[in-house]
């Protein structure tokens, strides 16, 4: 379906406008996608992101600012997020040893053993995405890219 059906508009001032537009209404529908998919495991797709972060650095702690410049959503309250994630049992806050002001943040079992069950279905999750070839989706990530750099 073209973004003129999908959001009931005929014209758009130029292709640009038109592109904004797209790349923003594409982005709330795999955000839809996202967070159908996370609920079934009681975690948002922000939440998701910390956690994926944090499995990154793994076994090495992180401190908030440092998962706070990884985030794919830099308006997203970090702070909030990891208490949620810590409240779950899935991330550990503790103080350092070696300097009392800094607060080491790292993923738990249960944090990975989540993360386990989602790249399980992370294959299936991704095939209506398949729409678009392999080269396709190279296309597009280069052209993302170009339009962010």
């Amino acid at each position: 379906m073209s973004l003129e059906q999908d959001i009931k508009q005929e014209r758009f001032t130029n292709e640009y406008e038109k592109m904004v537009v797209n790349i923003l209404f594409t982005s709330s529908w795999i955000y839809n996608m996202n967070s159908a998919r996370f609920k079934q495991h009681s975690i948002t797709p922000e939440q998701y992101n910390v956690l994926r972060i944090l499995r990154g650095s793994n076994p090495k702690p992180m401190m908030l600012a440092d998962i706070t410049c990884r985030m794919i959503d830099k308006n997203s309250n970090a702070t909030r997020l990891v208490e949620k994630l810590r409240q779950k049992g899935l991330l550990r806050r503790e103080i350092c040893e070696s300097n009392r002001r800094q607060v080491d943040i790292s993923i738990t079992e249960k944090g990975l053993a989540v993360l386990k069950k989602i790249d399980l279905e992370t294959e299936s999750w991704l095939e209506p995405l398949k729409v678009l070839q392999k080269n396709e989706a190279q296309d597009l990530n280069h052209l993302l890219d170009k339009l962010r750099g």
